[in-house]
């Protein structure tokens, strides 16, 4: 059975203390103190320093299958990205596992689709309702696993619970049609109904947020879902599934089965070929997406898909310096770098590019603090781990060999091997890796430019098109630049586009589809077209 057991990272506090007189103990899904002496230190140690008090009912371990708590035959480790410290033991499922998962969602769908609009988005609303109320716990569970600043993920756990929200509302807004045909003696509608069961498939990066903005729009539209979350950051997924069913969310309707890097492929391949699936929404890499994308094509299943980005960022001669620097900042490096619609590659206009480069990298050097995601003021936690860390430095070493000039940063940080300085590349040329490879790390490379079509060029020479953003005050310009750029979100003299209300979603290779917004709910709905004669 899978059992959680808590572990040290560097400085973190002992919980000892915090429980007086209790260990863990092994149960079906969690967590409950068991009798006899406190555990010694080598026994019991703290969650990366901030756990202490944490509802042991969130820090489930088990799969959330039908209703129940499930292990399974085996379990795999999850570290803490900070010290590589190993917070816990969680069911590593496989084949059969995500096959009986499908079933338990199927059977839940026969009675889910009958639900009325009203009590759907009810329940999404007190499962709102309940991420709020627990919001503190869900954001450091989110900083242990993935080694987030703390800050960072209490707002996105506020964003994810907007999800839940947003769509609960939405829930009572699918609309159909009635259409007049030339014909007298009939009436046409068009009615929406929900596709079916949705396999769920999400990254590491958000590991709360991606789950609401998939799952929030199938619920409310009457799908039901299975979630294989990432296996780096799997209890996020889990508490979300011990707070659903607090909501009253029937069984079968959220599941959820992680696994392992092993078995991954296979589960993913399991729940992504299985008849009784009808809808796959994933994010991730592109190459990834490919492979399922082809196991969607064999039964022809409805897909939305948000992949990977190489976002520019243009900064014109007539924007604001002041205002593109913060921009910078906002865009570059939250989350450390890693997320998909981070600013992969900074194109500045010749007449503002000296003037840019020096107060970014005053910026970078005053407001990015690098540290374990617990600690105050830190601003740029760890890499999720060492390979992400290899992959920022082959780019850095790929570009200052090419010619590129080391501003500040360019190496390994001294606090651990998953940490990589805050580093920014000036004299940068589109031959280097860091200009058309997603590196998913604090790397800004610079690249100068002289016109308006020349920034677009290099802009849209890519296979990927998910956000792009550009600063300038000129008004003409402004309006051009944004129809040209070839991606699916625009972020105009601004650095943070993301938000519950509008469409999240690329073109190109970046994917299928839109997440958010009144949209969203849209993938998880099929038309039905019903001729009334008669008449």
């Amino acid at each position: 059975m899978a059992t959680c057991f808590w572990l040290r990272s560097c400085g973190a506090r002992r919980l000892g203390s915090t429980f007086p007189g209790c260990r863990l103990h092994p149960r079906a899904g969690g967590l409950v103190p068991a009798p006899g002496p406190a555990p010694g230190p080598a026994q019991l140690r703290g969650y990366a320093g901030g756990l202490a008090g944490l509802s042991a009912a969130l820090l489930r371990t088990d799969s959330f299958v039908g209703g129940r708590w499930l292990p399974a035959a085996a379990t795999f480790p999850v570290q803490d990205p900070a010290s590589g410290a190993a917070l816990g033991m969680v069911a590593d499922c496989g084949v059969s596992e995500a096959r009986a998962a499908v079933r338990a969602a199927y059977e839940a769908f026969c009675g889910w689709r009958k639900v009325s609009a009203k009590e759907r988005s009810s329940l999404l609303r007190k499962w709102y309702n309940l991420m709020i109320q627990n919001k503190d716990d869900l954001a450091r569970i989110i900083t242990a696993e993935s080694g987030k600043p703390l800050k960072e993920a209490h707002g996105e756990i506020l964003y994810s619970a907007f999800f839940l929200e947003w769509f609960s509302e939405e829930a009572r807004r699918v609309y159909g049609d009635i259409i007049y045909t030339p014909a007298k003696d009939k009436r046409a509608l068009v009615l929406k109904q929900p596709v079916g069961v949705a396999a769920v498939i999400t990254p590491w990066n958000f590991p709360s947020a991606m789950i609401t903005r998939k799952v929030g729009a199938a619920l409310a539209a009457g799908c039901t879902v299975v979630v294989k979350p990432a296996e780096d950051t799997p209890f996020s997924a889990l508490a979300l599934a011990e707070l659903a069913s607090q909501a009253g969310i029937p069984p079968g309707v959220y599941n959820v089965i992680p696994c392992s890097r092993k078995n991954a492929k296979e589960v993913g391949e399991a729940i992504c070929t299985d008849p009784l699936v009808s809808k796959i929404s994933f994010t991730g890499s592109t190459t990834t997406g490919k492979i399922l994308l082809h196991h969607a094509a064999n039964s022809v299943k409805r897909v939305s898909m948000e992949l990977g980005g190489l976002a520019p960022f243009i900064v014109f001669d007539s924007a604001n310096v002041d205002q593109a620097v913060a921009g910078a900042l906002a865009s570059k490096f939250r989350n450390t770098g890693q997320t998909c619609v981070c600013s992969n590659r900074f194109l500045v206009q010749r007449g503002i590019h000296d003037a840019f480069v020096k107060a970014f990298a005053e910026a970078m050097k005053k407001n990015l603090h690098v540290g374990n995601g617990f600690e105050e003021g830190t601003t740029q936690g760890p890499l999720i781990n060492e390979k992400a860390v290899e992959k920022v430095e082959k780019q850095v070493n790929d570009a200052v060999s090419k010619g590129a000039t080391i501003v500040t940063g360019g190496k390994r940080h001294h606090l651990g091997k998953n940490f990589f300085e805050p580093t920014l590349l000036s004299n940068v040329t589109q031959d280097m890796l860091c200009t058309h490879e997603e590196t998913f790390g604090p790397l800004a490379p610079v690249i100068k430019f002289d016109t308006e079509e020349e920034a677009i060029a290099i802009a849209n020479a890519t296979d990927v098109g998910l956000a792009g953003y550009f600063y300038s005050q000129d008004p003409a310009q402004i309006w051009r630049v944004a129809e040209q750029l070839e991606v699916g979100m625009v972020g105009v003299n601004e650095g943070l586009i993301s938000s519950v209300e509008c469409p999240f979603g690329g073109v190109k290779q970046s994917g299928l589809g839109r997440e958010g917004s009144k949209y969203g709910i849209d993938e998880y709905l099929e038309l039905k077209y019903v001729c009334y004669g008669g008449l």
